[in-house]
């Protein structure tokens, strides 16, 4: 299964890029794949919790199975100004799924 990944803000500046594509082996959560890219990059690490997480420019939970050609979207916490999120849709649409 083939997904686009995106870092806002300061998640772009610690992962050293703004976007990757990853190959996931089988059903895979936005948690499991936000663990496994704190994993690869330390330096996200700090953010476990705060960061909200977006598939197809749509708010979603951890929970939420991501499908082939997601673009999955990691966005820090934001105060002030203009945001990374104002570009997203605020309904959550896209239902969660377990694995």
């Amino acid at each position: 299964m083939h997904v686009r990944l995106r870092f806002f803000a300061i998640l772009r500046e610690r992962a050293g890029t703004a976007e990757l594509t990853r190959e996931l082996d089988g059903p895979t959560t936005v948690g499991e794949l936000w663990g496994a890219l704190q994993r690869e990059h330390p330096a996200l690490a700090g953010f476990r919790g705060t960061v909200a997480f977006a598939v197809n420019q749509e708010y979603v939970d951890s929970k939420t199975t991501l499908q082939d050609n997601d673009e999955v979207a990691f966005i820090p916490p934001v105060s002030g100004g203009s945001s990374a999120t104002s570009c997203l849709k605020s309904s959550n649409t896209r239902s969660s799924s377990t694995a």
